[in-house]
């Protein structure tokens, strides 16, 4: 397994939580904008850069449209993670394989759902920084944890910018995701959930 592929693949728990996010039953303020950036949020586009605990990282661009698609491109696009509605696709092109998983039975099926149930999942953590909102997510089925951050934005969904997220799997190893460029509720091209068949190597 490449490198890259190795970090595609961590995308698939760190979604899990990610999608629990904005769902810990609370009734402070940061909840109610964290619910209602999620709400807000149909499409969204954004470069990313992802690191592993070694410090290696591997950056590319990430496209999602609810319901139930999402594309995470690496590089020139020799490795994507995509849904299309149904069905969640890693394809390497690099080695000429993919794996597919039932979208709602992974992660992100939650995550790309109109009406994700996310009750009892997340918790907001307190932050030194006035203009950083961070929230710990985990989803009592998985191992791990992910603490989200968000900056307070007056211009984004809910008044909050997803800046990016941090990830701990079950054996404690660290995966960090950082975004730039994000842009919401933007015309996502309809080929973007498609994607070419591997050619074995």
């Amino acid at each position: 397994m490449t490198f890259p592929t190795k970090l595609a693949r961590a995308l698939l728990p760190i979604a899990v939580v990610a999608a629990a996010a904005p769902a810990a039953a609370a009734d402070s303020p940061d909840m109610e904008r964290l619910k209602a950036h999620i709400s807000g949020v149909h499409t969204m586009t954004a470069d990313f850069v992802q690191t592993d605990a070694r410090g290696r990282s591997s950056a590319g661009k990430m496209s999602l449209e609810r319901p139930g698609r999402v594309r995470f491109q690496y590089g020139s696009g020799d490795l994507l993670l995509v849904a299309n509605g149904k069905t969640l696709t890693l394809v390497d092109y690099q080695v000429g394989q993919k794996s597919s998983w039932p979208l709602n039975r992974t992660p992100l099926g939650v995550l790309l759902s109109n009406s994700p149930n996310l009750k009892g999942r997340a918790q907001i953590v307190p932050s030194s920084e006035p203009n950083v909102v961070s929230v710990r997510a985990r989803d009592p089925s998985q191992y791990g944890s992910l603490t989200l951050v968000f900056l307070r934005s007056g211009s984004a969904p809910g008044g909050l910018q997803l800046y990016g997220w941090t990830a701990i799997d079950g054996q404690n190893r660290r995966t960090t995701v950082k975004l730039s460029n994000v842009r919401y509720n933007v015309a996502v091209a309809a080929g973007a959930f498609t994607y070419a068949e591997p050619k074995r190597k």
